[in-house]
């Protein structure tokens, strides 16, 4: 499903460039979870963002099935984000001027892949039943995660990139939000990979890495 060949990637700063990753080599089978860990500042969240297609490589290859990241315009790689790949971030993203009903479906719409009986299934799973007419300032922090997760999962999507889904909710919260993710995943061939700084939450998932001095261990 993903692989990550030799990857390099610096930023520039007023002191020179600043290597962040430094030869990656990643491979995600397709159905399988995996724990991307590291130090903050380490790169997951710049990994994870070449991943989506949100940055460039400096050198390397991704591969996303069969998509190789570094060789598509930005027109596809949009398409590609919108069509393949789910995204759940810490901040949830949600669209404060659209109801939860409406989030929900609008990465499925712009997938073209709005499936009601999907989406009925996803707010039955994630206990959002309740809450469809309200907009997400209306909700706790562990509901907006729930909505934003169902979204990501609306379309079905191949991929499903996550960076630090519950770092910022409780950890009762954080535990519930996790539990309902893996057992959704259960129902489809979605793959996770997943930013985390929590041994915990990692251990959760089938496979864990480290990312370190811009190697993964």
């Amino acid at each position: 499903m993903l692989q990550v060949q030799g990857v390099f990637k610096s930023y520039l700063t007023p002191q020179g460039p600043l290597p962040v990753l430094q030869g990656v080599d990643l491979t995600l089978e397709a159905g399988s979870s995996l724990a991307l860990m590291g130090e903050s500042g380490s790169g997951k969240s710049t990994l994870l963002h070449l991943i989506a297609g949100l940055d460039k490589v400096d050198r390397g290859i991704i591969h996303s099935g069969e998509h190789r990241l570094e060789q598509m315009n930005e027109a596809q790689l949009a398409d590609w984000r919108r069509t393949e790949i789910g995204l759940v971030f810490q901040q949830f993203n949600l669209i404060g001027s659209l109801r939860v009903e409406d989030n929900l479906a609008f990465q499925a719409r712009l997938a073209g892949r709005h499936e009601p009986r999907w989406q009925a299934h996803l707010v039955q799973r994630l206990g959002l039943g309740d809450l469809l007419k309200r907009y997400p300032e209306q909700l706790s922090g562990g509901q907006q995660q729930r909505v934003a997760l169902a979204r990501a999962l609306a379309s079905r999507p191949k991929l499903l990139l996550a960076d630090e889904p519950t770092g910022s909710l409780d950890e009762a919260t954080s535990d519930d939000v996790l539990r309902l993710l893996l057992e959704l995943l259960d129902d489809t061939p979605t793959t996770l990979l997943m930013v985390t700084h929590s041994p915990r939450v990692a251990a959760r998932l089938a496979q864990r890495v480290v990312l370190s001095n811009g190697h993964l261990t």
